[in-house]
C-alpha cells in the first residue's frame, strides 16, 4: 500500500509559512487534478503547463513575452509603460532605441509591431536590422511615411506598441 500524507499547512522548522518544497537534483515537481498530470517543473526550473482544450502542454518560459512597450513616438520619445525596458533613445525624427533591462539571449528574438498615429494613414515602422542594430541588449527601429515603394520620409509616430518574444540571456 503506498503512502499518503494529507496536511492543511507546509511549515519549516522556524515555524513560519515561507518554505516550499526541497527535492533532489534529479526530481520534478508534478501537480494532479483528477490524476491527470497539469503541471511540470524540474530541477531546472523549466516548467510547463496543460494548455487550452488539455490535450497539449505549453513551456511557461518559452510562452511568456519577454518585455514589451507602449512607446509613443512624438515630441519626447518614451515609454509610457512596459516590462524589461530600462531606457528608450531619439535617434532623431523617427528613428529610435530601445534598450533592455535583462538582455536577451541572442539578438533572433521576434519584436511584433503595433501602431496608432492619430490618424494617419500612412505610417509604417520597422525594427531596422540593416546596420546590425539587433542585438541582445536592444534594437534600432524607424517611423516613416511611405511616399512611394522606393520613397519615404521619417515620421515621429504617436502610439508604437512592441511585444519582445524569444529566450532571455
Amino acid at each position: 500500500m503506498a503512502s499518503e500524507i494529507k496536511v492543511d499547512t507546509i511549515v519549516n522548522a522556524g515555524g513560519d509559512n515561507d518554505t516550499g518544497i526541497d527535492l533532489a537534483t534529479n526530481d520534478q515537481i508534478l501537480l494532479k487534478v483528477a490524476n491527470a498530470t497539469k503541471l511540470t517543473m524540474n530541477s531546472t526550473g523549466q516548467t510547463t503547463i496543460v494548455g487550452e482544450g488539455g490535450t497539449t502542454t505549453t513551456s511557461v518560459q518559452q510562452g511568456l513575452n519577454k518585455a514589451w512597450t507602449h512607446f509613443q513616438g512624438t515630441s519626447t520619445a518614451a515609454s509610457v509603460d512596459g516590462l524589461n525596458i530600462s531606457s528608450v533613445d531619439d535617434d532623431g525624427t523617427g528613428d529610435h532605441g530601445l534598450h533592455f533591462t535583462n538582455n536577451m539571449a541572442n539578438a533572433t528574438y521576434c519584436v511584433p509591431i503595433g501602431v496608432d498615429d492619430d490618424n494617419s494613414s500612412q505610417s509604417v515602422i520597422e525594427v531596422d536590422t540593416s546596420n546590425g542594430t539587433m542585438a541582445t541588449t536592444g534594437f534600432d527601429f524607424e517611423g516613416y511615411f511611405l511616399n512611394s515603394s522606393t520613397n519615404r520620409t521619417n515620421l515621429d509616430i504617436a502610439n508604437i506598441y512592441l511585444v519582445i518574444t524569444g529566450d532571455l540571456a
